[in-house]
């Protein structure tokens, strides 16, 4: 599978030029000069991209040659956002440092997880082990002294030498749950035997996992005050029934079970009433803090329009916090429609990649996994970038690979690292990468397939 790596390499080399292009212009705007920094970051960036690479050539050969190079492009962007928006605050306030040093630490992640794994499978033994996991650390910060509340929400732990967000690393654990326990389950769930109306039900014992998924939802919800992770968990679930099944009831049933614990949070919880009113008209709550930070956005992305102001050109400092959860909005303003627009093709196409990772899997716990795993990446993208256009509530989500913080980018780096494997062990074709027609392309194993 040379092709694919060869494909690979091409890709991260353009990738590298356009993240260090980027940091150039960054520079020259700011001083009329190119940065000093501009070889120190280029070679780190090249080392770190290179290394990944070797990594794949070395472990996993066969591996999806598109995922990796979208994913140093979208955090070789990110950081030099996050650089461009140091350059407005105060010395000692730098964020641009620590999120390099927190891409280098996930680089090394993504190849210790290709190194270890060497058969994605295993994970599908220890179904309850990745469970318990799961629900620890998505409910960890209710634990007191470590667990930190942070602008309404509790989603933090607080180590006193750093901060963690273990929402992060659980979307992983229990997406490797759902798949081992639906890949186990996937018959009876869909086998219906109980009639409620026109609608056929499982056994009552099939059925409680989809309302354990809601209580603990509801738990994040209520009591650590994450719509965002509530909101991914929950839809992960239900997405993944959806998939095993096929049936369509479940998602119904599950989308009537997430409305009522949201309107029930918003006649109980007053931040969650702030959000909603501040979605509605921020314009109007524009003084109180209430609709400022959503306003602020969309006045940046109005300013920006369609080609951008250019790189250094805007005020992107003026958003609240754009550095993490309104980093869309800041590339809105100094890359225009037309720049946002490529980096949501960015994510289109790994979307894409994942979901064709999973139809190619050769065994119903790799369909399910990877389909997991790419659904709820592709969810928390659609959440944040809808929170920040005024399309839903503000969520609080990072933007995959791209806001800062170090916790989003460990575990998105683990999450694409463990969809490279499932594709690596998938055994493609050369001809797979060349287009060809099905009645061009040899006959390939057949491999299990989801009603």
């Amino acid at each position: 599978m040379q092709s694919r790596r060869n494909v690979e390499l091409s890709l991260l080399i353009i990738a590298l030029a356009l993240t260090v292009g980027a940091h150039v212009i960054v520079g020259l705007s700011h001083d009329n000069r190119i940065p000093l920094t501009v070889v120190a970051y280029g070679t780190t960036m090249a080392a770190l991209f290179i290394g990944a690479h070797l990594v794949l050539r070395w472990r996993a050969p066969q591996a999806d040659p598109v995922l990796l190079p979208s994913a140093a492009l979208l955090n070789g962007l990110g950081l030099v956002m996050i650089q461009r928006l140091d350059l407005e605050e105060p010395a000692g306030a730098a964020q641009a440092p620590s999120q390099a040093l927190w891409t280098t630490f996930g680089f090394i992640v993504f190849a210790a997880v290709i190194v270890l794994i060497k058969d994605y499978r295993r994970l599908d033994g220890y179904p309850f082990t990745w469970l318990l996991a799961g629900a620890m650390l998505l409910l960890s910060p209710l634990l007191p002294g470590i667990g930190k509340e942070i602008r309404g929400a509790r989603l933090w732990l607080d180590f006193g030498f750093a901060t963690f967000q273990p929402a992060e690393a659980a979307k992983i654990a229990l997406a490797i749950f759902f798949a081992a326990y639906l890949r186990e389950n996937r018959e009876l769930l869909a086998t219906g035997t109980y009639r409620v109306g026109r609608v056929l039900l499982p056994q009552v014992k099939y059925f409680l996992p989809l309302l354990l998924a809601w209580m603990v939802s509801l738990l994040v919800l209520f009591y650590e005050r994450d719509l965002g992770s509530s909101l991914l968990f929950f839809g992960m679930f239900i997405a993944l029934l959806y998939i095993a099944t096929g049936r369509s009831s479940y998602s119904v049933v599950g989308l009537v079970l997430f409305a009522f614990g949201a309107v029930v949070a918003y006649n109980t919880f007053g931040h969650v009433k702030v959000r909603v009113q501040g979605w509605l008209d921020p314009l109007k709550y524009f003084d109180n803090n209430t609709g400022y930070q959503l306003s602020q956005s969309l006045f940046a992305m109005g300013t920006g329009g369609i080609p951008g102001t250019g790189w250094g050109q805007g005020h992107p400092d003026l958003i609240p916090i754009a550095s993490s959860d309104f980093i869309f909005a800041a590339f809105g303003e100094e890359l225009g429609l037309v720049g946002v627009t490529g980096i949501l093709l960015v994510f289109l196409i790994m979307v894409f990649r994942g979901f064709r990772i999973a139809l190619t899997a050769n065994d119903e716990f790799g369909k399910l996994l990877a389909s997991g795993l790419i659904g709820v990446f592709a969810l928390q993208v659609f959440v944040i970038v809808g929170g920040v256009t005024k399309l839903i509530p503000l969520t609080g989500l990072t933007l995959p690979f791209m806001s800062q913080g170090g916790s989003s980018l460990l575990a998105n780096y683990a999450l694409i690292a463990l969809l490279l494997r499932v594709s690596a062990e998938s055994a493609p074709t050369p001809v797979d990468d060349l287009g060809l027609d099905a009645e061009e392309r040899p006959e390939a194993p057949e491999a299990a397939v989801s009603p």
